[in-house]
This record gives structure tokens, sequence and C-alpha cells, in this order.
């Protein structure tokens, strides 16, 4: 199996990020859509996977089958191609800052992917979700499908959007985005899908494991839990948690992946092509 070198893996990197940045606005917007709802699909089947398991028999396993169920959404993101907020946020600015795009190329970018992937999350939510009754909601009948998926979601949601203090939510997501970026990093360094499937699989389920907040995960975990009836659960403990989220998870692409392997590989290169005018 053919792998780039670290260095190699850095220019891909400048490379797509250019290439996303040029793409047609419309174009953007369809792609960001469809990997809000790739990352959906993922948290959708991660708590039907480990729904109804009881802790006291189970233990911690529950989260380990969450994570690796939830590997789906960015296998589909990466492999079919789409355009997903948190590996933008490691793909534009490292394009940046080899002098390819400019700030106003990472803002356009990026507001309209979270632009999409709001849309595309939240639809799953609702109608996929919800509306299919593949996520109960409150009151549904103790023991049913319905029941343990709902209580499942309705877990996750509340950790989320009512017990996690700002701060925790803050680095909660550095450290997911850390992680969600070397994942989409070393997925460049193979030229095939089973290559890139392996290479995606283990920091994702390590993420979401570790109960680590990914801001596009939690605009499916968090409006779902809403439209089911979670109670004390409302939209602004959602935007809290979309913003805090938010940044966390641009720190952690920024410095700790973009920024690092910038200084390491490609700033000794300085590109011949000069930055675009912003548009």
């Amino acid at each position: 199996m053919a792998i780039k070198e670290p260095s190699d893996i850095a220019h891909t990197a400048v490379a797509a990020g250019v290439k996303k940045a040029d793409l047609r606005w419309d174009k953007t917007l369809i792609g960001s859509f469809l990997a809000g709802a790739y990352i959906a699909f993922g948290g959708l089947v991660a708590i039907a996977v480990s729904s109804g398991l009881d802790p006291e028999i189970w233990g911690s396993l529950p989260t380990l089958f969450t994570g690796a169920a939830f590997t789906l959404g960015l296998v589909l993101v990466l492999i079919a191609g789409s355009h997903l907020l948190t590996g933008n946020m490691l793909l534009i600015p490292i394009s940046a800052m080899q002098g390819r795009l400019t700030w106003g190329d990472i803002a356009r970018n990026l507001t309209l992917v979270l632009i999409g992937n709001v849309i595309g999350a939240v639809f799953v939510a609702y109608f996929l979700a919800v509306q299919t009754g593949v996520i109960g909601q409150l009151g549904s009948d103790a023991g049913t499908s319905g029941a343990m998926t709902y209580e499942r979601l309705a877990g996750i949601a509340e950790a989320k959007g009512l017990h996690e203090s700002n701060w925790q939510i803050f680095l909660r997501a550095v450290g997911c985005n850390w992680l969600v970026c070397l994942a989409v990093w070393v997925s460049l360094a193979a030229d095939n899908v089973s290559g890139k499937i392996l290479a995606i699989f283990f920091p994702i389920m390590a993420f979401v494991a570790m109960g680590f907040d990914h801001v596009v995960a939690n605009m499916f975990f968090l409006p779902a839990a809403i439209f089911a009836g979670v109670p004390g659960l409302g939209w602004d403990d959602t935007l809290r948690n979309w913003l805090l989220a938010f940044l966390g998870n641009l720190v952690g692409a920024v410095v700790f992946v973009a920024t690092s392997y910038w200084y390491m590989y490609l700033r000794d290169e300085p590109s011949e092509e000069k930055p675009r005018e912003a548009t």
C-alpha cells in the first residue's frame, strides 16, 4: 500500500485547501449540506448501536461502540466527497499560511460550510431521526427500541447541552478537532479507499469514546434531542454549545495541526504563487 511521507501530506493538504476555496458558492453549499447529513448519519447509527446497554453490565463499552459506529460520518465525508467545517478548519488555513489563500477566502469558505453543515445535520435530525421514529420521543413505551434510542440520545444531549461547563466544552472541542484533523491528515497519506478508512477509524473512534465535542456532530445531537422532547434542553443551550465547540474546534485545527505541520514542513518552502484577491 503506497503512502505519502509527512512532507508530501503537507503539500497535498495545501492543494486540497486551495481546491475547496476555489469552488463556486453553490457547489460549496451543496457539498456542505451533504457533509452535515453524513455526520448526522454517523451520529444516528452510533445511538442505534449503543442504546439499551446497561452501564452496570457493559461499563464504558457503549462509548467504544458509539465511537466505532460514528466513524461512518467522516468516511462518507472524505471518500464520497463533501465539505466538513472541522476538516476545512485545517485545509483552508494551512493553504493561507502557505500564501495560496487570503483571510477573505478563509472567512467565505468557513461561513458557507458552516451554513450548509447546520442545514444538513438538522435535516437528518428532524426528518430521518425523529420523524421516522428511529429516535423515540419523550413518553415512548418502556422497553421498545424507540425508548432505548431516546434515552441514549437524551443522555448524550444532556451531557453536552446542560452539564458541561463553558470551559469544558471549549477544551473538549480542542481535543476533538485535534484528532479529527489528524484523521483527515493521515487519510491524505493513503492512495486507496481501505487505507483511508483505516486512517480515519482510530482518531474518530477515540474522540467520540472520550466524549469530546465536535460542533457538526452537536448540530445533530442537540436539535434531535429538542425535536424528541428532551426536557430542560433549549435552543439557548444548543447555541452556547455550538459557539464554544466552534471556537475550540478552530483552535484544535489551526494551532495543533495546521500551524504545527506548516511550520515543520512548509515554512521554509514559500509558495511562488501570490494570494488571490478576496472575493
